[in-house]
């Protein structure tokens, strides 16, 4: 069958099991008929004069006396034959109904197992690995027009992922390069006295450099983003370094705004993008410490639960409000507008968590934390 189109298997399958099961069926009928016949006839010949007859002919003799009593005990097997008949035909029916159905589940599960293997690669397909996840031609004549396509399918997805990383690379280029040169130009403004100047112009250049820098870190974020899907996601990560890496890096801004950081993780090792991972937990704890009351603090908790991994990070600041908690991953949207320029947002970070959560195909969720403030609880399967 291998060289068998799907539909040629399934037709022969069905034709299979139907002809051994209406062959079951005769051979039952046939069987129990026979088998009643004989019971009949040796009913009759009981109630016989002539006990020298051997042939498969019936002779019936019956004294005038004994009638009455042969017909009504011959009604009475007769009865009783019809009524095991019908009995013994329903339980065999569905008895070979029943195993039919069986053998034509597993005969038909190893006739579709090239579609569930079709299924499983597709499965492992990643922006990271197209060029890995083709599939060979199938010898079902179906399959293997659809893994033609599919292959061709591929080919197109990695041309088009290729496009997009030419054009990030030139975007990149395009848009750094000027935004750098700006800011070298105005660090060299800025380094030289100019007593000429007056405070309107003085005022104008440090917003230019304030829009400078606020575009150059959109520029980055914004990139960062749109690179994802192509970072590779296989890395061995000791989720409780990289925490410990993220709040000593931050420990100089936690110690200006008189934040306090806490770390409560357990000794757990995922596998996913060790860059991308530190960019989730950097994000996190960062807000924290901005969007926090001075003498507050930041708790970063990770633990696993059977397969289950488990990081929050906990503020002591102002909350967000539940109407808004779907809303904050969303690129651009700040809950304080205000706030948020006084403290240089551009309103990606959070936007750029929710991806890198998303592509390691985890769930981010915002609960009101009992001691005030926010926790952004992440999930990992492991």
């Amino acid at each position: 069958m291998k060289n068998m189109s799907l539909q040629w298997r399934l037709t022969c399958i069905t034709t299979l099991c139907i002809a051994i099961i209406c062959g079951c069926l005769t051979m039952f009928v046939y069987k129990n008929g026979v088998n009643y016949i004989d019971s009949l006839q040796e009913a009759v010949e009981s109630k016989g004069d002539d006990k020298e007859n051997e042939t498969d002919e019936i002779y019936i003799s019956i004294p005038d006396d004994k009638w009455d009593e042969f017909a009504s005990e011959f009604s009475v097997q007769v009865y009783n034959n019809k009524a095991d008949y019908k009995r013994n035909s329903l339980i065999i029916s569905t008895l070979l109904a029943l195993l039919g159905g069986v053998a034509v589940y597993f005969i038909s599960g190893h006739a579709l197992r090239p579609i569930r293997e079709f299924s499983d690669k597709i499965e492992e397909v990643q922006a990271q690995n197209l060029s890995d996840s083709q599939i060979e031609e199938n010898n079902v004549k179906e399959l293997n027009q659809l893994s033609i396509s599919y292959n061709k399918m591929l080919e197109r997805l990695s041309d088009a992922f290729e496009i997009q990383r030419h054009f990030t690379a030139n975007a990149a280029h395009e848009l750094r390069t000027p935004l750098a040169l700006m800011q070298v130009q105005l660090d060299l403004y800025n380094s030289t006295k100019h007593p000429e100047i007056d405070a309107d112009t003085l005022q104008t250049i440090k917003m230019v450099t304030e829009q400078n820098d606020k575009l150059s870190r959109m520029v980055k974020t914004l990139l960062d983003m749109s690179e994802l899907q192509t970072v590779g996601r296989d890395d061995k990560i000791m989720v409780d370094a990289i925490v410990e890496e993220v709040l000593a890096d931050l420990e100089p801004l936690a110690q200006e705004k008189n934040i306090k950081l806490i770390e409560k993780c357990e000794e757990i090792i995922m596998t996913g993008s060790d860059i991308l991972i530190y960019r989730l937990v950097y994000n996190l704890v960062e807000n924290a410490i901005k969007y926090n009351h001075s003498g507050g603090q930041v708790t970063v908790i990770s633990y696993q639960k059977e397969k289950h991994i488990y990081l929050s990070v906990e503020d002591t600041g102002s909350g967000i409000p539940e109407e808004l908690r779907e809303r904050v991953f969303d690129p651009f949207f700040r809950v304080d507008k205000s706030r948020s320029r006084e403290l240089g947002g551009v309103g990606l970070g959070l936007a750029l968590v929710h991806e890198i959560v998303r592509v390691h195909d985890g769930n981010i969720a915002i609960k009101s934390n009992p001691a005030g403030g926010t926790i952004f609880e992440v999930v990992f399967t492991k």
